[in-house]
């Protein structure tokens, strides 16, 4: 669990995603076309950092030991066999649009490798927990990656909200372009350094502050100057107009329309929840409603300390979220109530609108945890075991694929690597996992050593 200090970035501030706008447009024009293969136009990627507990959510395992077995109970969904925790109702109306994979697995217990791997399908030895910056040495983030593979388009390619992985001023490696250079990374606000304001509190927006007039203000333009200043040196003669153009993207009509909530219907925002993560997941479907083709969600808290926690990571015990069990934080306003009405709405209103079959929904987390619960009544960290989930884009929902133990410690059927994760996402979005991307020196790597679960889609 990080309880951690942390300033995190207020709402005013747009980060290196969002000064590389010109840069990403500029190295639009010199896209290749992707191949087909997918059924998804869009993905969004709902990311739980910090890992939750399997046998407590998808993969419950009723007939486990006392000390092994959920303190919840399964419940019966919509799909016969399949079932999920009693702390989902609103989810289990909605496993027909779903499949479960409950075998991904890899070996690393940490947070900030585990992240690495799941983020970019590549393992790093040399990462150092827990400072772990990112770095244009390493290879790109999946979604960086599809959208160097993306056709050009009025709006961003890349978005990450509300904020990236990362706490006391780092981000994470693994969550932006590396090394593809800023033209990929992603639009998004970073963390500032602790001498800037504290971030706002996640859970109520401050009444004049909207998404549109944040991504308007003309402050961008000198933190794109800044950004960008290194590419003046190249003497690159088209780079005012790629920084034109950004702002007029981010000043357009689509653009600002696809930042503002207050767009939606009253009773749609009730039914996603009124937090930031029932608008994170709203926000997300407008902007692939819009043309984005990734949109990243990373489930964290700030806390009332003003300090960053990866509630996910369900250890229990003290910190600035106070003396608190494991289980206790599992149904907490940050953890499984939100989770399952926010991801209950996104899977209703996608499919309500057609929009499910061309928009991929994807969920995981670093790792999954314990089978054992701990003397917080909580779980750490397991590497070994997680359940995944995906709808849309062409994966045929209702099923389960994978199986674990009988205490949901290791696969047992169908094991799943965070390769093959991330080449499933790759092959519904139509880029090959096999493709190959230009390092700084224009040295050839194959995007993805994964194979695609071929079985998932119909």
């Amino acid at each position: 669990m990080l309880h951690r200090r942390d300033a995190m970035i207020r709402l005013g501030q747009l980060g290196a995603g969002g000064l590389a706008l010109p840069t990403l447009l500029e190295a639009r024009a010199n896209t290749p076309a992707r191949a087909k293969s997918g059924t998804a136009d869009s993905c969004i990627f709902i990311f739980l950092w910090g890992g939750p507990p399997q046998q407590d959510t998808w993969d419950m395992k009723p007939d486990a030991p006392s000390g092994i077995k959920s303190l919840f109970n399964p419940i019966d969904t919509v799909v016969p066999g399949i079932r999920v925790c009693d702390q989902m109702p609103l989810f289990a109306r909605h496993t027909d649009k779903v499949a479960l994979v409950r075998s991904l697995s890899h070996g690393d217990n940490n947070h900030e490798p585990s992240v690495y791997h799941m983020l970019t399908g590549h393992k790093d030895p040399t990462l150092v927990s827990p400072r772990n910056p990112r770095k244009r040495s390493h290879p790109p983030n999946f979604a960086s990656a599809l959208a160097y593979f993306a056709e050009p388009s009025a709006v961003p390619a890349n978005v990450t909200i509300p904020r990236p992985v990362g706490h006391d001023g780092v981000t994470y490696a693994g969550t932006y372009a590396g090394f593809l250079g800023p033209k990929y990374d992603p639009l998004e606000k970073l963390a500032a350094n602790k001498s800037n304001e504290p971030a706002a509190h996640p859970d109520v927006l401050p009444p004049d502050v909207t998404q549109t007039r944040l991504a308007a203000r003309e402050g961008l333009l000198k933190l794109l100057q800044k950004q960008d200043a290194h590419l003046q040196k190249t003497g690159g003669s088209e780079l005012d107009g790629f920084r034109g153009q950004a702002m007029q993207m981010i000043a357009s009509p689509k653009v600002r329309e696809a930042f503002d909530l207050n767009k939606e219907p009253s009773r749609l925002r009730d039914h996603y929840g009124r937090n930031e993560y029932g608008e994170s997941f709203l926000l997300a479907r407008r902007l692939v409603e819009n043309g984005v083709k990734v949109v990243s969600v990373i489930w964290l808290y700030i806390m009332p300390n003003g300090g960053v926690a990866n509630v996910w990571d369900n250890h229990g015990g003290t910190g600035g979220l106070g003396s608190i069990t494991g289980y206790a934080m599992l149904k907490e306003k940050y953890c499984l109530p939100p989770l399952d009405r926010a991801l209950a709405a996104l899977l209703e209103d996608l499919s309500d609108r057609g929009m499910l079959e061309r928009t991929l929904v994807a969920v995981a987390g670093e790792f999954g945890r314990t089978p054992k619960i701990n003397k917080d009544m909580g779980r750490d960290h397991w590497g070994a075991a997680q359940t995944a989930l995906f709808a849309g884009g062409g994966i045929r929902g209702g099923q389960v694929y994978g199986k674990t133990d009988k205490i949901a410690a290791y696969p047992t059927e169908n094991p799943v690597s965070p390769d093959d994760f991330l080449a499933t996402i790759y092959h519904a979005m139509g880029v090959d996992p096999a493709a190959m991307i230009p390092d700084r020196e224009n040295r050839p790597h194959r995007l993805c050593d994964g194979r695609p679960v071929m079985s998932l889609f119909s």
